[in-house]
């Protein structure tokens, strides 16, 4: 299987950044699978002279086949793909091959030191698909942390090559990783995420070290909370006025991670979620930001008497800060029934585009009928054996040219003003789904082995209850026009505020508004005693540059 022109092109010239000789090391047999392995492994080799390309000998030779291990020459230091790691997990081929030739890890020197303080040996198991774009973030993670802790080791699984141990362990969503033989977790992690889980698993004291060192940073004039869109926009803005600005966030890219098809982002014809969330991340990184990843918020307090806020994390550590836009975003809306819970990964799964290739030929659900609902269903169908959609309402609310395409397809049934009441299973797996008329009657029993919940999204404000902030009803923070909440010095910006649409290109201005506001703030509020002068900084950057032409004016609409 070669590769096209473009992408040797692409990959000689990043072959260059290889320090130390690295071989590819290959257990293969007679099958197609290891003959398309074989050709991309030596077309390969042949783009640097520090690459080699090798059979395994006896000793070396893994539990699986087609595999092959990328190994610093005359050391332990080495990852194993297990399949042919294409598609989504091309770039997690190249980052391997560039980090295990000596290419270091960018990752915070924390993080760094958390892998390295790891103790004991350790191997890691993930099972990903090609089509997901939320495994390479774990396959990244745990790669790089096998070159960082060489006692480390990870391979990563093609699922559809290796289905006998994707039924033996009942995989039914990606990315799943297995620790030493164990389940450790599944769905997308950074990896500030997986050495926190990994140091409560094996009782280290990294994530008391880590926290009690970011407990004593110095405060910030900007905090913000959320990796999305909008806090990616608010750290931009304010780090550009030449101020101290952090962003801390459970995971960098929020909702946009789990979004595919993006295509009306004014000036890029078509992107996707996880490059538009790396786009945004690497942007931030041009300024000086204190990026903080894996770092869930748990409270917050408004300014206290030395004027600073205070924003706790889940891992016991403190930020403080002069001023707080408050970024957390939503996460996926859950149908609330007996079974959701317990079948969650097991059959209930939220993204048709990661787990839809473990259903091959299988019947599934969806349920929601509006624009996310009605295009998954069409791509399942296109995969899977059956697709039943659930809508509660009496009509679907998707645009009229998805229920067209939808009703077109063969293997799809439509079923309106229904209530979904509980999800059945046989303990291990997801075998039914049991629903009713809404306005009464008879329930039902519609055998499956998977249900997609397409019905919205909640705001990631519980962590706000008791901080004295706004909420409304439906928990979302209460902002003005100009983001500020009633709380002096806390803004809010995106999905998780009374922001109509919830769109990306308005998060993005949101973030922006939001940034902007907080730096008038400190505008206002400065004084001699504060830990930097705004408004010299106002002076510096010239009159009129409050509104300045935002570096990024454009957005998208998710789908």
């Amino acid at each position: 299987m070669a590769i096209d022109a473009d992408l040797v092109a692409q990959l000689t010239t990043l072959l260059e950044n290889v320090r130390e000789p690295i071989e590819l090391v290959h257990t293969t047999d007679d099958s197609d699978k290891s003959r398309e392995l074989i050709e991309l492994l030596d077309q390969i080799a042949g783009l640097s002279d520090k690459v080699t390309a090798r059979p395994a000998q006896d000793d070396e030779r893994g539990p699986r086949t087609p595999a092959f291990t990328i190994a610093r020459t005359g050391t332990d230091v080495g990852v194993t793909f297990a399949g042919i790691p294409l598609g989504h997990e091309f770039s997690s081929l190249v980052l391997a091959l560039l980090q295990v030739g000596g290419h270091p890890v960018k990752e915070d020197e924390a993080t760094i030191a958390a892998v390295q303080a790891v103790e004991g040996e350790h191997e890691f198991v993930t099972y990903m698909s090609l089509t997901c774009q939320n495994c390479p973030t774990v396959v990244q993670a745990l790669n790089a942390m096998s070159v960082i802790n060489p006692r480390i080791r990870h391979t990563s699984v093609e699922g559809s090559l290796f289905q006998d141990e994707i039924s033996e362990r009942e995989i039914l969503a990606v990315p799943t990783v297995y620790l030493d033989g164990e389940l450790f977790d599944s769905g997308r992690m950074e990896l500030s995420q997986i050495v926190a889980k990994l140091d409560e698993r094996t009782g280290g004291a990294g994530a008391q070290q880590a926290a009690a060192e970011l407990s004593q940073r110095e405060p910030y004039e900007v905090l913000v909370v959320g990796g999305g869109p909008a806090g990616a926009s608010a750290a931009i803005y304010s780090a550009r006025k030449g101020i101290r600005t952090g962003l801390v966030a459970e995971r960098f890219g929020g909702q946009v991670l789990d979004t595919m098809a993006i295509e009306n982002l004014v000036s890029v014809p078509h992107t996707e979620g996880p490059r538009l969330a790396a786009d945004l991340e690497q942007h931030v990184r041009e300024y000086e930001v204190d990026l903080i990843k894996g770092q869930e918020a748990r409270a917050l307090a408004g300014a206290g008497d030395d004027g600073l806020a205070r924003v706790e994390l889940a891992s016991g550590a403190s930020l403080r800060a002069r001023t707080v836009v408050v970024a957390t975003g939503a996460r996926w809306r859950t149908m609330g029934v007996p079974g959701e819970d317990e079948y969650r990964n097991k059959g209930v799964t939220f993204c048709p585009h990661c787990d839809g290739p473990l259903f091959k030929g299988k019947r599934v659900a969806v349920i929601g009928g509006g624009n996310s609902g009605v295009e998954a269903a069409i791509d399942l169908a296109g995969v899977v054996g059956h697709v039943t959609l659930v809508e509660f309402l009496d009509e679907m609310r998707a645009d009229q040219v998805l229920q067209d395409k939808l009703r077109s397809l063969p293997n799809v049934d439509v079923v309106l003003g229904t209530r979904t009441t509980e999800v059945v299973g046989d303990g291990s797996k997801v075998t039914g789904l049991r629903h009713e008329p809404r306005d009464g009657g008879e329930s039902t029993l519609t055998e499956l082995d998977g249900v997609f919940v397409q019905i919205g999204l909640l705001p990631n404000t519980e962590w706000l209850e008791g901080s004295g902030l706004a909420l409304t009803d439906r928990k979302e923070l209460v902002v003005d026009g100009r983001g500020a909440t009633d709380l002096p010095g806390i803004f809010g910006a995106g999905d998780c505020t009374t922001v109509p649409y919830k769109q990306i290109v308005v998060a993005l201005g949101a973030g922006s508004t939001a940034a902007l506001s907080a730096f008038d703030h400190l505008i206002r509020t400065d004084s001699p005693s504060s830990t930097h002068s705004v408004a010299a900084t106002k002076e510096a950057d010239g009159p009129g540059d409050e509104i300045d032409t935002p570096d990024i004016a454009s957005g998208a609409q998710r789908p």
